[in-house]
């Protein structure tokens, strides 16, 4: 069965090579999936420093640090979550993790580990690199950054406020639960947070079985500030695992 889903360079869609800087370092140990992804990485533009067992791809980030690293959980030498928590030791790099493993255990699992984003094969080439475009983004905006916008409202965290601007421009109240959910996502634009993250940091340990919290507060979320609450375009539930705020 395939793994992915190649668009070449010459396909379209995503950027065309333009002599990017950012490092990608490809961690898999299917030779034909790691050629292919090589190939795109490389026709985009990136450079690329790939390893097929966890010990080899650690080596390889402390020798030469990559800006983003692509990472298949199943290795033959270690768990890929392994290999995340070990990185989580003494790097912040965006982890983007790629497995055939689809159960939300072991998403979830991944992401409690530390990785950023998770793909499961088979996947599409250009989903797979608009997720990695979005990681090196965020990875480079300023922490600082203080206002965001969701629809026609405008979120400004420094005042606590919301305006809507579909016409007057008129206050939009949160709760106090909905504005620390809101920062939270906003915080990490374009990332997966996951629902154990999420209850962790609002409720406290001990209250990750308890998703139904999440839903009910982010449904309050999407009625206030997305302009089609039921097709929602920037609070996005990734389901089983948790949410993303997408710009």
């Amino acid at each position: 069965m395939r793994s992915i889903q190649s668009d070449t360079a010459g396909g379209s869609g995503g950027s065309s090579p333009r002599g990017n800087t950012e490092r990608v370092l490809v961690v898999e140990d299917e030779p034909a999936l790691l050629r292919a992804l090589e190939i795109n990485l490389r026709a985009r533009g990136y450079q690329v420093s790939s390893s097929a067992t966890g010990e080899t791809a650690l080596a390889e980030a402390a020798r030469r640090p990559p800006d983003a690293v692509l990472l298949d959980l199943g290795l033959p030498d270690m768990d890929g979550s392994d290999v995340i928590r070990r990185l989580r030791t003494w790097t912040a790099v965006p982890v983007l993790v790629l497995s055939g493993r689809a159960g939300s255990g072991d998403k979830i699992g991944a992401l409690d580990a530390g990785a950023d984003d998770y793909v499961t094969k088979p996947f599409s080439m250009e989903e797979l690199l608009a997720r990695l475009r979005a990681l090196l983004r965020r990875d480079a905006q300023p922490s600082s950054r203080q206002v965001f916008t969701i629809g026609h409202c405008t979120i400004d965290l420094v005042s606590r406020s919301v305006t809507r601007h579909d016409g007057d421009a008129e206050p939009v109240r949160l709760t106090r639960t909905e504005w620390r959910m809101l920062e939270i996502l906003l915080r990490s634009p374009g990332q997966l947070v996951s629902a154990s993250r999420l209850l962790s940091e609002l409720w406290g340990p001990g209250t990750e079985d308890r998703t139904y919290y999440l839903r009910f507060h982010m449904a309050g979320l999407r009625r206030k500030l997305e302009e089609d609450p039921p097709r929602p375009k920037h609070l996005l539930t990734e389901p089983g695992m948790g949410y993303r705020y997408q710009p």
